[in-house]
């Protein structure tokens, strides 16, 4: 049936979190498609033309956004508490804090008269369940529990941080919660200024509240520095993808197949083959002598190259210099092969700087890199 929006009472519509990007998403599915959902009501007893809205509260409030008087529903019949109890049945997918199941307990219990076993009877839940979050919108100041129903400060926040810290202090509280909703925090930010209030003594907690700004920029800082990679990773890092870009450059060359590298391509190759020996001797050189300015005197032989026995800064010291030698000629080796070697078996080969290793091979109907 199709009602006016006067004759609609909205009992119920402040147990509800407001969610303003879902509100937007459907303001603007109502102005292109018109309502596609009916909103569910209720008779009102002794009324007539009177309901009570039970779902479709943020319909309701997009349509008169737009401009319209009149609203799409359905009649339960049912009594009103039946019909919240039925309605919250079938959104029970929907995620919903403990803090959201206070409210609505809250109202049956001022509305309807219900007691804690009636309750508990209805939710099918213990006493003890319907005490505890009874107890959150007790202990909550009511201008905080509005701002989470507003949407301005999560109701996971709320529950998490602002509710004990509410037991220890009010006023603390209500102020944390102004800088949760200042600062726009999510369940992270508020978490971290929570936990360093609840861990500091009553002047360190005085100079966090005043201070929050300073509070989140020391925690971004701290962040950086731990996640920011030490010159020895980036180092790492580095000569990974020089090693994959080198293992990528052999693969091409040995799946060339009919693919010819004429006389100057070689010529090119070689010369960076060449400048990245020089490169890679270079960086040998470097590890070398940074290492030896951490091997304590008399803990090694005459042979510089070897460190103490069982360290493996020694240990990966030989390999990088290993590589720094014979990285370049690994690479000048995968061009003197043919197309045909497999690549994973090794020949033997003329220095990268040997004309030769850019010659025909022998027995091979074409020039072969």
């Amino acid at each position: 049936m199709r009602l006016e929006l006067h004759q609609l009472e909205r009992r119920w519509e402040h147990l509800r979190v407001r969610h303003p990007s879902r509100q937007r998403r459907l303001l603007a599915s109502l102005a292109e498609g018109g309502q596609q959902t009916p909103i569910v009501v209720v008779a009102v007893e002794d009324q007539p033309d009177r309901y009570v809205v039970i779902d479709g509260y943020k319909r309701i409030a997009a349509l008169e956004q737009l401009g319209r008087d009149t609203v799409e529903a359905v009649a339960w019949p049912m009594s009103e508490a039946a019909a919240v109890l039925l309605d919250r049945s079938l959104r029970l997918s929907e995620h919903e804090t403990a803090l959201e199941v206070g409210w609505l307990l809250a109202e049956l219990e001022a509305r309807f008269d219900y007691g804690l076993d009636e309750l508990a009877r209805r939710f099918d839940r213990s006493v003890s369940w319907v005490s505890r979050r009874l107890a959150l919108v007790e202990v909550l100041p009511e201008a905080i529990q509005q701002q989470v129903r507003e949407g301005k400060i999560p109701a996971q926040v709320a529950l998490k941080f602002l509710v004990p810290a509410a037991r220890q202090s009010l006023n603390d509280c209500q102020r944390m919660a102004a800088i949760f909703t200042e600062h726009h925090c999510d369940t992270r930010a508020a978490g971290q200024l929570y936990a360093a209030w609840r861990r500091s003594s009553p002047a360190m907690r005085k100079r966090i509240l005043d201070a929050p700004e300073l509070f989140f920029k020391t925690q971004r800082q701290a962040a950086e520095q731990k996640t920011a990679p030490g010159a020895g990773a980036e180092l790492i890092r580095d000569l990974e993808m020089v090693a994959a870009i080198v293992n990528r450059a052999q693969r091409r060359l040995t799946g060339a197949g009919s693919t010819e590298v004429d006389d100057q391509q070689c010529e090119a190759a070689r010369h960076q083959l060449e400048r990245i020996d020089r490169q890679l001797r270079r960086i040998g050189e470097q590890l070398q002598t940074e290492n030896e300015r951490h091997v304590e005197p008399g803990t090694t032989g005459n042979d510089h190259r070897v460190g103490v026995a069982g360290s493996e800064q020694a240990r990966d010291r030989a390999d990088v210099a290993d590589l720094a030698r014979g990285g370049a000629h690994s690479a000048a080796l995968a061009i003197h092969r043919g197309s045909g070697t497999a690549s994973g078996r090794e020949g033997p080969t003329a220095p990268p700087t040997d004309p030769r290793a850019f010659g025909p091979v022998q027995g091979e109907p074409r020039a072969s890199p």
